[in-house]
C-alpha cells in the first residue's frame, strides 16, 4: 500500500514520507479547523429573534448547526480533490473575508440563496479564466520578486492572525483616548490565561523546531492544548463569546456534553439567480467583480507563498502543474457557493503542515477525511481553543519571512512594490489588498522609470482591474447603487 501511494502522490520525489505527509495533514487540520466554528459565527444565526442576527432583505437566516456541517463538508471534498488532482499539500476551506463580505454587504440586498449564487456566479467566472488559460498565464506573469513578496507578506499576516486571535495583540477601544489602533494584551500586559498559553505554547514550538523535532509543531498544538485543559480545571476562565476579553477566543477546552451529532446537511443546493433581477444588474456585476478580484488573487498569492515555502516551485519560478490547481480552486467557489458555505480556496494554514513536511497531496486527503468526520463530531473538535492553535501561525510566518532575501531592495522600483505587497497583507487583513497595492505600483514605477518594456502586458492589464477593485466604493456611490 505504501508503494502505491509512494507511487501515486510521488512522495518520495519530493523528498518526504508517508509519515511525514499524515503529520502534516494533522497539522493543517488542526490550525484550520476553527473555520467550522467561525464560519457559522460569520454567516449563520442561532435565531431570528437574535438582535445580532444576519437577515437576508426577506427575515430569513442561515442557522449555525447547517452552516457549520455544510463548512466541514466542502472543506473535506475539496481538500481531498485538491489532494488527489492537483497533488499539493494545500488545503481548502470557506475564505475569510468574502464569507463576511457577503454577510454583511450582499445579503441585506437579497436573499440568501440569491447570494450564494452570486458566489456561484464568481466561480464559474474563475472556472472560465482557468479553462482559458488566463488565470494560469496571469500567475506566470507575476516577477519573481513579487512572488517572494507575497510569500514574505503572507507569512506576516498569518504570523499576525495568530497573534490577535491569541490575544497578545488587540485592538485598543476608541473609548481608550489613544491614536494607537492595536495594544498588547489587555492595558499592555499579558493579563488572560488563554494568552499565557499561547505565549508558552510558542516558546515550547520555537524550541522544539530550533532543535529540529520530528512533529515539533503537532507536538505543540497537542501540548498548548493538553495546557488549556488543565488551566480551565483550575481557573474557569470560560468562553470570551466576544465580551470577555479574559476567556477563550475560539473552542473551549472542556469536554463537551455530546461528541457525536448527525449533520444537518439542508442547505445544499439552496441556490437562486435572482439577484440579477432584484437588484440593478451593475450592482450584481460589482459584486462578482470583486468577488472574482479577490477569489483570484487571494489564490494566486497563497499558492505562491505555499510554493515556495514547500520548495515546489521550479526553477522558471512557476508551480508546475498550475492549471490544475487553480482549476479545482475555481470548483471550490462553485461548490461554497451551492452548498450556503460560501467561496472555498486554499488557505495559507497549509504551510503549518507544509513546515512539518507535507510536500503531496496525501497530506490533503489527511486533512480532508479529518473535515469529513469533523461534520459528526464539531462539538469534540471545539475543544482545542485557537490559542493553542496560534502558535504555529506565528511559528510559520517566522519560517516564510525568509523568503525576502530573494528581493533586490536595492532597485528601489522593486523595493516599494515589494514592500507594499508585504505590509498591506498584515495591515489591511488581505492577500488580494496587498498583491494589488504591489501590482499597481510596480507597473507605474517601472514605467515612470523607463523600464515599461519589462513590465508584462498582463500586470498591465491585472493593475488596471485593481484600481477599479480598489474603487468600487466610489463607483457604486456615483452610480447611486
Amino acid at each position: 500500500m505504501a508503494i502505491g501511494l509512494d507511487g501515486f502522490f510521488k512522495i518520495s520525489e519530493r523528498g518526504s514520507t508517508v509519515g511525514r505527509e499524515v503529520r502534516g495533514g494533522v497539522v493543517t487540520f488542526v490550525t484550520m479547523a476553527y473555520i467550522v466554528v467561525l464560519n457559522p459565527l460569520i454567516l449563520g444565526s442561532f435565531a431570528a429573534d437574535d438582535p445580532s442576527a444576519k437577515k437576508d432583505v426577506l427575515g430569513a437566516i442561515l442557522p449555525v448547526s447547517q452552516v457549520a456541517a455544510v463548512t466541514a463538508l466542502c472543506a473535506g471534498v475539496m481538500t481531498i480533490l485538491f489532494g488527489l488532482v492537483a497533488n499539493y499539500p494545500f488545503a481548502l476551506a470557506t475564505g475569510l473575508g468574502i464569507n463576511s463580505f457577503v454577510a454583511v454587504s450582499i445579503v441585506p440586498k437579497m436573499t440568501w440563496p440569491e447570494a450564494m449564487g452570486l458566489v456561484v456566479v464568481n466561480g464559474l467566472v474563475v472556472l472560465l479564466l482557468v479553462v482559458t488559460g488566463v488565470r494560469t498565464a496571469v500567475f506566470n506573469a507575476v516577477p519573481q520578486e513579487l512572488k517572494a513578496a507575497i510569500a514574505v507578506g503572507i507569512g506576516l499576516f498569518i504570523c499576525f492572525i495568530g497573534l490577535v486571535d491569541a490575544g497578545f495583540v488587540r485592538r485598543v477601544p476608541d473609548a481608550a483616548g489613544t491614536t494607537v489602533p492595536v495594544g498588547l494584551g489587555i492595558n499592555g500586559s499579558i493579563a488572560s490565561w488563554p494568552t499565557l498559553v499561547f505565549v508558552v505554547g510558542l516558546v515550547v514550538t520555537g524550541i522544539l523546531v530550533a532543535r529540529k523535532v520530528k512533529g515539533a509543531i503537532l507536538i505543540g498544538v497537542l501540548g498548548a492544548t493538553a495546557l488549556s485543559i488543565a488551566i480551565e480545571a483550575l481557573v474557569h476562565a470560560g468562553p470570551s463569546k466576544g465580551v470577555d476579553p479574559q476567556g477563550w477566543n475560539l473552542g473551549y477546552p472542556a469536554l463537551p456534553e455530546q461528541v457525536l451529532g448527525l449533520p444537518d446537511l439542508s442547505l445544499l443546493g439552496e441556490v437562486s439567480f435572482g439577484a440579477w433581477s432584484r437588484v440593478p444588474a451593475l450592482t450584481a456585476a460589482l459584486v462578482v467583480f470583486t468577488l472574482v478580484l479577490t477569489d483570484f488573487f487571494d489564490t494566486v498569492g497563497t499558492m505562491t507563498g505555499l510554493g515556495k515555502e514547500a520548495g515546489l516551485i521550479g526553477e522558471d519560478g512557476q508551480l508546475p502543474g498550475v492549471s490544475k490547481a487553480l482549476f479545482v480552486d475555481g470548483v471550490g467557489a462553485v461548490a461554497g457557493g451551492a452548498s450556503s458555505s460560501s467561496s472555498s480556496t486554499v488557505y495559507v494554514e497549509s504551510a503549518a503542515g507544509i513546515a512539518e513536511g507535507a510536500r503531496t497531496g496525501l497530506a490533503n486527503v489527511v486533512t480532508g477525511l479529518l473535515f469529513l468526520v469533523a461534520m459528526f463530531l464539531t462539538p469534540l473538535y471545539s475543544i482545542v481553543p485557537v490559542e493553542a492553535a496560534a502558535p504555529a501561525l506565528v511559528i510559520v510566518g517566522a519560517l516564510m519571512i525568509a523568503q525576502i532575501r530573494e528581493i533586490d531592495f536595492g532597485d528601489f522600483s522593486v523595493a516599494l512594490p515589494a514592500f507594499l505587497t508585504i505590509v498591506v497583507m498584515p495591515f489591511t487583513y488581505s492577500i488580494a489588498n496587498g498583491i494589488g497595492a504591489g501590482f499597481v505600483s510596480y507597473v507605474l514605477l517601472r514605467a515612470m522609470t523607463g523600464r515599461a518594456r519589462s513590465v508584462h502586458p498582463l500586470m498591465w492589464v491585472v493593475s488596471a482591474a485593481f484600481v477599479v477593485y480598489f474603487a468600487v466604493g466610489p463607483i457604486q456611490a456615483a452610480l447611486g447603487n
